[in-house]
């Protein structure tokens, strides 16, 4: 089952002529209703709060030299952040 655009239709191809339509985005040219790589719209990958934190720390443990931020500080998730997370976090496995 292929996704729909907004409001109306499926995907269209993009046309053969089209030099600037190639080189958008492929989130902005599925949103314009134009095909990307055989016309399926995939979900959007980032696996949320918790797995950017994970990924940021293993990251760190590897040398990158970044730091986390300190609590408060511009940037830092908030404690709203962390409740919302949670609502949606699956729980862990038992081996």
């Amino acid at each position: 089952m292929q996704r729909t655009m907004y409001k109306s239709g499926s995907l269209k191809k993009v046309p053969a002529g089209s030099k600037g339509l190639k080189k958008l985005p492929t989130p902005v040219r599925n949103k314009m209703g134009f095909m990307s790589k055989g016309g399926r719209v995939k979900k959007a990958a980032g696996g949320g709060l918790y797995a950017n934190i994970a990924a940021k720390r293993k990251r760190i443990e590897g040398g990158s030299g970044e730091k986390m931020r300190k609590v408060g500080s511009k940037g830092a998730p908030t404690k709203a952040n962390f409740v919302a997370a949670a609502k949606t976090a699956k729980p862990i496995k038992k081996a």
